[in-house]
């Protein structure tokens, strides 16, 4: 079954974006759990979770993802930035309880100037901070394009970051089709290839959750530009591929095109008729 769905804004609460994505046409979604780009949160209403949670078992949605802010960096040069980062970190994860079972992604950080090596240890210091046995959560790291300082470009980056965490059982993987490509990986010509490489690197049963985009870019050029699917790089074809692709069977696939509504719609009808043509 493929669960399908896009980001939504939890100004209107949580049990609102349920509602919301019925609409769509979607069986799953994302949302962040603060301001995307300042860091500013709200309090949560547990009754309105709980309200959530009632609708999507209702509705058999696939596992939510929700989505850390873009300023937090747990591997920054700055020491107050990974500070903010770490309380960013550890405020979420206490309100992704609210949520057992649901997936919680995040980019893992920008090294500014330290060096892979630096922002690895860092990000793994800080997950070691924040991860329990106890937690009902699963942690994905995201799957990056190698933009600039980046640190998870390659699989195995993202794999030294999993080998250095302690409680690694609570770890997974978000796979972003836009960022995998510009990062070099060839989704087009070699899907197969490229997820055994992922399985023999990092192991397929970590992968969780699927950030679904075409790429404004070429292949390998580092610059993470989202588009809207089969209008780019990538090629309605080749996300058909992904989408259908057994290994990814039952994983939510989140949509982040630059679309408004109705687009996402669109999109969202499109790749439930991949599964059910006709």
């Amino acid at each position: 079954m493929i669960y399908i769905g896009c980001h939504l804004s939890v100004t209107d609460g949580y049990e609102a974006m349920g509602y919301t994505m019925s609409r769509f046409g979607g069986n799953t979604f994302a949302w962040f759990t603060r301001n995307p780009r300042g860091g500013r949160t709200k309090p949560v209403d547990p009754e309105d979770v709980e309200a959530l949670l009632s609708y999507v078992k209702q509705e058999q949605f696939g596992p939510l993802v929700a989505h850390g802010s873009y300023t937090m960096n747990l591997c920054s040069a700055k020491s107050e930035t990974r500070k903010n980062g770490l309380e960013m970190l550890k405020q979420d994860l206490e309100r992704m309880e609210l949520l057992p079972g649901n997936l919680y992604n995040f980019h893992p950080g920008s090294h500014t100037g330290q060096g892979t090596e630096a922002g690895i240890s860092l990000i793994a210091d800080a997950l070691n901070k924040n991860l329990k046995p106890e937690m009902r959560t699963t942690v994905l790291l995201e799957t990056m394009a190698g933009k600039g300082s980046e640190v998870g470009g390659t699989f195995e980056e993202l794999r030294e970051i999993i080998d250095r965490v302690e409680c690694r059982e609570k770890l997974g993987v978000c796979f972003d089709t836009c960022h995998t490509w510009d990062a070099g990986y060839d989704l087009i010509h070699d899907l197969d290839g490229v997820l055994t490489h992922f399985d023999n690197v990092i192991g397929l049963g970590r992968l969780k959750a699927v950030h679904f985009n075409d790429s404004k870019n070429d292949r390998g050029s580092h610059k993470d530009r989202h588009e809207k699917l089969g209008q780019g790089a990538l090629g309605m074809e080749a996300m058909k591929r992904i989408a259908l692709h057994p290994a990814l069977a039952g994983h939510p696939f989140i949509l982040e095109t630059p679309n408004e509504d109705e687009g996402y719609m669109r999109e969202i009808k499109t790749v439930l008729s991949w599964e059910n043509p006709g």
